[in-house]
């Protein structure tokens, strides 16, 4: 991972050079996925944007289909929405098609990082509001916020920082 050196309002480390290489990036996919019960995904959903990729590549891992939850005004048909604070403490919208899956959907939703929580839990609010079933959660890092404990607390996560690492402890920095 390579540091944040544009200031707070970025996130703290860019995992982003991991996915540059082939191996590195396999390698992800395989901490990211090992928790999980293929049989038990329907489909997969990335959080827009950072999320599309990991979300993308673990679809096409498991041979499944690929939902988006967008930041709003990007989808061009009817979508649902959901307003939540960020982790720049700024309000944002999601939002998700409509409809975007069948009732009783199970759902792996797959983002980057996970600090504050706000835009997980609104990509949870969507899947849950269109009867999906959030099956499981997929980052790179969850922080050891409140918002990452509830989250570990509801759901089977996976990330590829591992909890009560030291890796952890630099990445709750």
């Amino acid at each position: 991972m390579v540091p944040n050196v544009k200031g707070e309002q970025f996130a703290w480390l860019d995992p982003s050079a991991a996915y540059v290489n082939g191996q590195s990036f396999n390698d992800m996919l395989d901490d990211l996925l090992e928790p999980f019960d293929p049989d038990e995904i329907d489909v997969v959903a990335g959080v827009d944007a950072a999320g599309f990729v990991l979300g993308g590549a673990i679809a096409a891992r498991l041979r499944k289909g690929f939902l988006r939850i967008r930041k709003a005004d990007k989808l061009p048909v009817l979508a649902d929405q959901v307003e939540f604070v960020n982790y720049t403490k700024r309000t944002q919208s999601m939002q998700m098609c409509n409809p975007g899956m069948r009732l009783g959907t199970r759902v792996l939703l797959v983002d980057q990082w996970v600090e504050t929580g706000g835009t997980m839990s609104a990509g949870i609010e969507l899947i849950k509001h269109q009867g999906g079933v959030v099956s499981g959660i997929a980052a790179v890092c969850i922080e050891d916020t409140p918002a990452g404990k509830a989250l570990r607390a509801s759901y089977k996560c996976a990330t590829a920082v591992e909890p009560g690492s030291d890796y952890q402890a630099q990445c709750n920095q």
